[in-house]
């Protein structure tokens, strides 16, 4: 987080921040603050290596990315729909074996939680990951409403983000959000879908 906050404050355009912890620091790096928002100068962000097993939303604000690069963080299996708002984003290396429904193995997306009409209930704030995807979440990935105005309703979506086909977790509001969605690429699943076992492609 004070490596965030430095890089923020200077408004650096390249962001390498595992290369300034030990190798039992970068261990213990399993996802990144929300603040990540505050990186909107960074054109390059580099996680090589890392443990990371999620990417939070709010990689969305970084809206002067060009290049994208988690390359070998092997546990990361998918990413935030949100990384599409980096419309500058043109560049991205990405271990895509790891992925979950990748070209070449087609390995299966985890099913997710029944869609809700309603979060009444539903502490947005402190969600467990492990269910959710996410420790929290506030906006709708396509709208950017507050996402407590309405239900949350979540899917799986595989498109092109820069160089390479992503799998997107979807946070969305409503059905209406969720049919508002683009058509997934090629050769993958081109609908949204809640995981499972849903029918996929022949592998490469």
């Amino acid at each position: 987080m004070e490596l965030i906050e430095e890089a923020a404050e200077d408004g650096r355009e390249e962001f390498r921040p595992l290369v300034e912890l030990s190798p039992e620091e970068r261990r213990q790096v399993v996802t990144l603050p929300p603040t990540v928002a505050k990186l909107t100068a960074v054109k390059r962000f580099v996680l090589y290596g890392s443990n990371l097993v999620r990417i939070p939303a709010e990689i969305g604000a970084m809206t002067s990315l060009e290049e994208f690069t988690p390359y070998t963080s092997y546990r990361l299996h998918w990413f935030p729909f949100e990384i599409t708002r980096c419309s500058n984003l043109a560049r991205s290396t990405v271990s895509t074996r790891a992925l979950f429904g990748n070209y070449t193995f087609r390995p299966p997306f985890p099913r997710l939680q029944p869609p809700r009409d309603s979060t009444a209930g539903l502490d947005l704030t402190e969600l467990d990951a492990r269910r959710w995807g996410a420790t929290a979440v506030r906006g709708c990935s396509v709208c950017d409403r507050p996402i407590g105005q309405g239900g949350l309703h979540q899917v799986w979506i595989s498109l092109r983000v820069a160089t390479d086909v992503l799998p997107l977790l979807v946070n969305a509001c409503s059905a209406a959000c969720v049919s508002a969605l683009p058509a997934g690429a090629e050769d993958y699943v081109r609908t949204p879908h809640t995981g499972g076992r849903v029918e996929q492609p022949p592998p490469d």
